[in-house]
Order: C-alpha cells, then sequence, then structure tokens
C-alpha cells in the first residue's frame, strides 16, 4: 500500500496527518496528530482515525529543539506506524502563493526561492512552511513534496475584489487583496456539494473562525470575495491579529508613539484580537468559562465584527442562501454561533437553539431563509488528495 503525509507547520507546532491509499487512490486517514509549543517543551500526541491514543511524548528539556529536529522524530515514528507502506508523497500548506501559484506545485529550488520572497506578506506562517519543507529535503532528498497554496481557492475572483484602492503601480507590483484559509473554504464547497448540491450551487458564505478567521463569499462553489486581503492580518478580529484597522493607527504608532516596524507587526500580529481585548487568553474556551468582563467584552466584539463582515459578503453576493461555520470556534463554539446569528436576523437568519447547542450539522430554525449549517474543515485532506493528483500525473 502507499501512504500521503500531511504537514502544517506554524511558528510553534506542526500539525500532520497520515493517509493510506485505497485501489481507487482515495486517501483514508490512518493517523493525525500535533506537535505543540516548539520552543519551550515540546509535545507530540497522535490518534488513529477512530480517536485511540497512538503516542504521547513531550521533550523535557527540549527548548532548544528545532522544527527540524522534531521533524526527524516525528518521521522515525511515521514510518514505524506505517508499517512498510510507501510514502508516494509529503504536502505541505503554504499560506501565501501571491499572483504566481494558482494550483498546488510540486516543490524545487525555483519554487523555494519565489515562496521565500513573500515571508513579508505572511510572518507568521510562511518561514515556517518553507522550514518544514526544508527539514524534510534534508531527511529525505528524493521524496516528492508538494505546496499548496492557502491563496489559490481566492486566486480566480473577481478582479474589482482583488484591488486596493492604492496607485496602479503597487497593484502590478503585487499589492493585492489574495484571501488566505483557501484550503479550508476548498474542503467545505467539496462537503457542502455532497451534503446539499442545491445549497452548493447557490450563494454561501463559509466562516472559517478559528485562531485565525475569516469569511469567504461563495457562488456556485467558488469564491467571490473574502475578508482577509493582502495579508492574514486582515478582515476579522482573531486569537492575536487586530484584524481591519484604520491604517491611521498605524501611522499614529509610529509617528506618535515612537514605535518602529517590528514594534508595530508584533504588536498587531501577536498581541491584539482576543488576546489584547480580553487580556486573559486568545482561547475562546477559555474567554468563554472566564468570568472577567473584559473576556466577555472581547467575545461580544468577537461577534460583532464577525457580524459586521457578513453584511458585506451579502453584499457581494447580492443576498444569501446559507451560511457554513468551520474550525475550532465555528465548529464548537455554540454561544459564539449564537451571538454571530443573533445580528443577522436582518438577512432571514433564524437558529434553532436546541440544534446549535449540540452543534448539530444544520442549526437553522424552521423557516429561516437561510440554511446555516456547522461542517468540519479538514485541510489536510486538501493537501493529501492535491499530492496525490499531482504525484498521478506526474507534474512539476
Amino acid at each position: 500500500m502507499k501512504a500521503v503525509v500531511s504537514l502544517n507547520a506554524g511558528s510553534s507546532s506542526i500539525k500532520f496527518a497520515l493517509f493510506t491509499l485505497d485501489g481507487a487512490g482515495e486517501p483514508g486517514r490512518s493517523a493525525a496528530g500535533k506537535i505543540e509549543k516548539i520552543g519551550i517543551e515540546p509535545t507530540l500526541v497522535a490518534t488513529s482515525a477512530d480517536g485511540a491514543v497512538l503516542i504521547e511524548r513531550t521533550w523535557r528539556d527540549g527548548a532548544g529543539l528545532t522544527h527540524a529536529d522534531l521533524l526527524k522524530d516525528l518521521f522515525a515514528w511515521a514510518v514505524d506506524h506505517l508499517e512498510g507502506r510507501e510514502v508516494i508523497a509529503i504536502g505541505h500548506r503554504v499560506v501565501h502563493g501571491g499572483s504566481r501559484f494558482a494550483e498546488p506545485r510540486r516543490v524545487d529550488d525555483g519554487l523555494l526561492a519565489a515562496l521565500e520572497q513573500l515571508c513579508p506578506l505572511a510572518p507568521l506562517h510562511q518561514p515556517h512552511n518553507l522550514a518544514a519543507i526544508r527539514a524534510v529535503s534534508a531527511l529525505s532528498p528524493e521524496l516528492p513534496q508538494v505546496a499548496c497554496f492557502d491563496t489559490a481557492f481566492h486566486h480566480d475572483k473577481p478582479a474589482v475584489a482583488s484591488r486596493l484602492a492604492l496607485p496602479r503601480l503597487l497593484h502590478d507590483q503585487g499589492v493585492r487583496r489574495y484571501g488566505f484559509h483557501g484550503l479550508s473554504y476548498e474542503y467545505i464547497a467539496a462537503e457542502l456539494q455532497r451534503i446539499d448540491p442545491g445549497l452548493a450551487a447557490g450563494r454561501v458564505i463559509a466562516a472559517h473562525l478559528g485562531n485565525g478567521a475569516s469569511l469567504c463569499a461563495m457562488k456556485a462553489g467558488k469564491s467571490i470575495d473574502t475578508t482577509m486581503g493582502f495579508t492574514a492580518l486582515d478582515g476579522l478580529m482573531m486569537g492575536t491579529r487586530c484584524g481591519s484597522l484604520d491604517p491611521g493607527v498605524v501611522l499614529y504608532l509610529q509617528a506618535q508613539m515612537g514605535m518602529d516596524v517590528g514594534q508595530v507587526e508584533e504588536l498587531l500580529y501577536s498581541r491584539s484580537g482576543l488576546l489584547g481585548v480580553s487580556g486573559v487568553s486568545s482561547d475562546m474556551r477559555l474567554l468563554s468559562a472566564s468570568a472577567s468582563p473584559e473576556a466577555a467584552e472581547a467575545i461580544e466584539l468577537f461577534a460583532w465584527r464577525a457580524a459586521r463582515e457578513f453584511g458585506a459578503m451579502a453584499s457581494s453576493l447580492g443576498g444569501v442562501d446559507a451560511i457554513v461555520f468551520t474550525a475550532g470556534i465555528g465548529e464548537n463554539a455554540a454561544l459564539v454561533r449564537r451571538d454571530i446569528c443573533a445580528r443577522l436576523e436582518w438577512i432571514g437568519v433564524e437558529l434553532d437553539d436546541a440544534a446549535n447547542a449540540r452543534s448539530l450539522q444544520r442549526i437553522d430554525a424552521k423557516g429561516s431563509r437561510v440554511a446555516v449549517l456547522v461542517i468540519p474543515t479538514d485541510e489536510e485532506r486538501m493537501i493529501a488528495k492535491h499530492s496525490i493528483s499531482l504525484i498521478a500525473r506526474g507534474a512539476s
């Protein structure tokens, strides 16, 4: 049998999934997990497809271990777990593909060099995505690697949705709205087509709400508009990112408060959002359990900002037939879904409170003019499917 591995490397974590291929070449999840707290005390947990824990490990003296060190240990475990299955590819989530890369690509030195140039546009993600690719190359130089871009799903959205109101020369130089979370939205579009083809053919707003958060307006399964733009800092309020911000604030921080570029970047990416407003945590679960009024205010602002952007996506679509909630908050935080939907009654959203509390697949009330669904996302499966397809075609 053959296998494919999906990797999603972040600044302090590595998410992974192992898939085995059936006779038709379809991937079946064999194991999945995460290495967290990289740089502090790395911990590895992996589970089987049925949720059984396969391995738990903590590197007690591992503060100095790099992504490359940990990937070496992960590789050793994965080879043992796969029991002789041939790994035909490693697929990677790469956050930014820029204006050039609209489809998955086989990794080579030229591609790596081009993607390196995009690191300033995704400083929290891109360097770590590329570091994981280089680490795998060092471990197994002959193993094919595939880069799957989070921007690709939005590549063909209408030109007006890609342009910023800046001089044309800057647009031509790549300063434009790209959009992210594309692998998640691509999966949701396919799942909705399987669940309800009628809804999938219509006007859908998908809400990827997690530590990173965005909305995507889809028509017939294609991206029409999205809340993230030039970088993954734009749009919704997030775990530690501020989302949309008056650019005058940045000018003020620099001119009046004396902050340099690095300080502003760190503030907007790492100390804002739910964490900054609450002063408690970036984790919605902890905020929901907190008695702090600042935590409650952060949750309220998160829902208010999301509902506000839903209105913008509805405008881009000319109406809404369905809403899909996904990702960590979208799939699990019933109270957040309730608070967002309560602000969307004007577009015809009516929630079934009991169904929402249980996080059922359909949570809209009978008679609601807009269908409301909860669909778990699976970016790792999309990465695996793209990698299998590319390798099968022998494409580069």
